[in-house]
């Protein structure tokens, strides 16, 4: 049967993997797909580079909107990265009839919308499983694993560098500028960690997951992102002491009223399985109302996991070159007419238990004062630490755990707890999710 040709974009970490799994796992994916499965043009501004890996019979150019107009091309694989000009070659490549792979979860976060629009009116594919969770096949769980199931809520660690950061402050007592360094240093962490410290790639993540999950656009304006970079050790200390363990987690919840999207740091209970997933290993938990709770665990990024999922996208896509488009699996999961434009929930109307600690006087009175603050607006406390004074020192910090409290109200108390003269600084709050189900 006729090869499937695909043209690359961009051979760097995962596009090298694609062509290495690809080519030595050859003979087993074409038994799997039907028919071979080719990389038969790369497009790289490093053509030397690109040489090195491919070798000679590989047609290779540094022009890539040249090679999405390719007719002998079928797939485009887009590995390049970034918004701006993988977009343009992601449009140019459906427009010329192509069906399209990508890893470019930032891509599909901001323009997904416009890009599965025009997909669909030209009748090609846009798969994706490669832009969430690396190599844990979390998308095609979602999209097809789950689809009897009216999906309650999803939590993910998603983001590799994030979780070996906290697992180093965890492990070794480390600051956070310190575990950072370590991350860098063992390529854990890019020279610029911004996208990964501050949760914008895992935003990126969760929004494309709960899209899926939910049946709603892809939204990334509206997600509540907040990063790792305030954390300090300290509250990772104080909540192993109350049985829980801080991780970056990626949060999608189904409301009655609209749709939690958010990104943030969160105490979870540590005798949950996701709570001990360690260095830089993702994982994602998602419950379905008939299934229950199931978790997916595997390697979140790297050469070769990345490629598995890009690989498993062409295998599909290849099964299905000739099928009906009207009998593919949508985009996101629910028929493109089918998608609801159910609100996505502002932070001040997501309701959750809480950490807060502040730093307060040693003295009689302090603690009433707190409870009264966080009473008279209907907030009830789960447990309490306070920490015995350094020698010398008339002041201590107070760790309570909430019950569950809507954030506006939190933030309310807290800015009243604040005010007290009896209290240094401001309170650090951190999310809790029991995540039983």
């Amino acid at each position: 049967m006729k090869a499937i040709n695909v043209g690359l974009l961009g051979i760097g970490t995962v596009g090298g993997g694609t062509w290495t799994v690809l080519t030595r796992n050859q003979e087993e994916i074409t038994r799997r797909a039907g028919r071979p499965i080719r990389i038969t043009a790369v497009a790289d501004r490093n053509l030397d580079l690109a040489r090195s890996l491919v070798g000679d019979n590989i047609k290779l150019t540094d022009d890539a909107f040249a090679l999405v107009k390719d007719p002998d091309i079928d797939i485009i694989v887009e590995l390049i990265g970034g918004y701006t000009t993988a977009r343009e070659l992601v449009l140019a490549a459906i427009e010329n009839g192509k069906h399209v792979v990508t890893a470019n979860k930032a891509l599909l976060a901001v323009h997904g919308n416009e890009i599965f629009a025009a997909a669909q009116k030209k009748g090609v594919m846009v798969a994706f499983e490669a832009a969430v969770a690396g190599g844990i096949p979390i998308i095609k769980a979602l999209r097809e694993g789950l689809s009897a199931n009216r999906i309650q809520w999803i939590a993910g660690i998603i983001n590799g560098t994030t979780n070996f950061i906290l697992s180093e402050m965890r492990d070794k007592g480390l600051s956070f500028d310190a575990a950072l360094k370590d991350a860098q240093k063992l390529g854990y962490a890019e020279a610029d960690p911004t996208f990964d410290i501050e949760g914008i790639d895992a935003a990126h993540k969760a929004t494309l997951m709960a899209s899926i999950a939910f049946g709603i656009p892809v939204q990334f304006d509206k997600a509540y992102v907040e990063g790792i970079t305030k954390l300090q050790a300290k509250d990772i200390r104080y909540a192993e002491q109350l049985g829980y363990r801080i991780k970056l987690l990626g949060i999608a919840k189904r409301k009655e009223n609209g749709v939690e999207l958010r990104v943030h740091p969160t105490l979870i209970p540590s005798k949950r399985l996701i709570a001990n997933v360690e260095g830089a290993m993702n994982a994602v938990l998602v419950q379905g109302d008939a299934v229950g709770a199931t978790l997916y665990y595997g390697k979140g990024a790297g050469a070769e996991p990345t490629a598995s999922s890009v690989i498993a996208d062409l295998v599909d896509v290849t099964r299905l070159h000739t099928a009906d488009k009207h009998h593919r699996v949508p985009h996101l999961a629910f028929q493109p007419d089918q998608l609801t434009d159910f609100p996505i929930l502002p932070i001040e109307e997501v309701e959750t238990a809480y950490y807060l600690r502040m730093r307060a006087a040693d003295k009689p009175g302090v603690l009433a004062d707190i409870t009264r603050i966080l009473a008279d607006l209907e907030i009830s406390i789960d447990a309490m630490l306070q920490k015995e004074p350094d020698e010398g020192e008339d002041q201590t910090d107070i760790v309570l755990l909430t019950h569950l409290a809507r954030e506006k109200s939190v933030n309310a108390a807290m800015a009243k707890i604040e005010a007290l003269s009896t209290i240094a600084g401001k309170v650090t709050r951190i999310r809790l999710e029991e995540l039983n189900g």
